[in-house]
């Protein structure tokens, strides 16, 4: 899978590193703890989240601060800054409208964000996730090896010997193979420094976004493990039953982070690619030269394919008219063609015109 990281500053200075990959209408997946962008794309644990989310979409992803390529060494770890990096991400790749996918932690950033950017969320994916923290959940035995959790990372996160984040990953994934344990070990300890961790994990704790449940628009999907160790079941499901008519998918697994050879992985894009409208399509963005488009213009292209008129293209993103025309015109010289209506035919036999209706019509849900 071929990507390119750039970065983004955010509103109090720090640098956020993000990547793009893929083609089509854009997927911002919002960051989750322990990810790197540059040692993800080559491990066993998370390639196929990225090659599946890539398929049919422009994905962008990002590393959250103090982790992988972002800034390490950060003073605000606070629910209100993640956020905020979320923001200056989506600037940074002049992205409007867009596709929101939030897992474990990144799901309350994702409802956050699309609770104060309701005109830019088009559909929304959260995926082992919750409304509130570890401190605000549970018995107070769940909330004390929370605790007994956090002093393990302080102690033992940044040693050479596994043995202390092997206790993570017999969570994240117990069902993962030698190979997948060992990457996800290793893992931990590249992506961020113990006092890092414990911070993060602190900051975790913290979220509530209850207040925020009301004010989703857009449509949502969710979706769960049921033997998740990480975030529980009920997490899940509390959050599907506070956003009313969300979609709510029980997952037949024990892993929070779904591994590709168990069935529960293939639901999962099933159910993503049923909600996002590409369910049943076996074509990709490959035979025409799609991958030369840039998000904005991919972005451009999806509403084309959805029969919007230029007008109401630039209405909606809030560009000019002419701007839009300038994309029109680069668009069909990437894809070889020289009217509107051949544009239109490669773009959904790729997937794209799905996900919006123009100006005055209504979504559909």
């Amino acid at each position: 899978m071929r990507s390119s990281t750039r970065f983004a500053r955010s509103r109090d200075g720090t640098l956020i590193a993000y990547a793009l990959s893929g083609s089509g209408p854009p997927l911002v997946k919002t960051a989750n703890w322990l990810t790197h962008l540059e040692f993800d794309g080559q491990s066993p644990v998370w390639r196929h989240w990225l090659d599946g989310l890539s398929r049919h979409h422009t994905l962008l992803r990002y590393d959250e601060r103090g982790c992988g390529l972002s800034d390490r060494e950060v003073e605000d770890l606070s629910f209100g800054t993640w956020v905020e990096d979320l923001e200056a991400v989506v600037e940074a790749a002049d992205l409007e409208r867009f596709t929101l996918f939030g897992m474990s932690q990144g799901g309350p950033v994702a409802l956050a964000y699309a609770a104060r950017h309701p005109e830019r969320v088009t559909r929304l994916v959260l995926y082992g996730s919750y409304m509130v923290g570890w401190k605000h959940r549970g018995t107070a035995d769940f909330r004390r090896r929370e605790e007994a959790l956090m002093r393990l990372m302080a102690d033992g996160w940044g040693r050479a010997n596994p043995a202390f984040r092997q206790v993570f990953t017999s969570m994240f994934i117990p069902g993962g193979s030698l190979e997948q344990v060992q990457w996800f070990n290793e893992l931990q300890r590249r992506t961020t420094s113990p006092h890092i961790a414990v911070r993060l994990e602190e900051s975790c704790g913290d979220i509530d976004v209850r207040p925020l449940v009301g004010k989703i628009r857009c449509p949502v999907l969710v979706l769960h493990s049921r033997r998740d160790e990480v975030i529980p079941f009920e997490a899940g499901r509390d959050l599907a039953a506070a956003l009313g008519d969300a979609r709510f998918v029980a997952l037949d697994s024990a892993n929070h982070v779904l591994l590709e050879d168990e069935p529960a992985w293939q639901r999962f894009l099933e159910e993503v690619q049923s909600f996002l409208g590409v369910d049943g399509m076996d074509a990709t963005l490959d035979a025409p030269p799609f991958e030369n488009l840039t998000p904005r213009e991919s972005e451009v292209l999806d509403l084309v394919a959805a029969g919007w008129t230029n007008p109401q293209i630039a209405q909606g993103l809030g560009i000019k008219t002419k701007t839009v025309k300038n994309h029109v015109t680069r668009i069909f010289s990437k894809l070889g063609v020289d009217t509107r209506t051949r544009a239109v035919i490669l773009a959904r036999e790729a997937g794209l015109g799905r996900s919006a209706g123009p100006p005055g019509r209504a979504h559909e849900a």
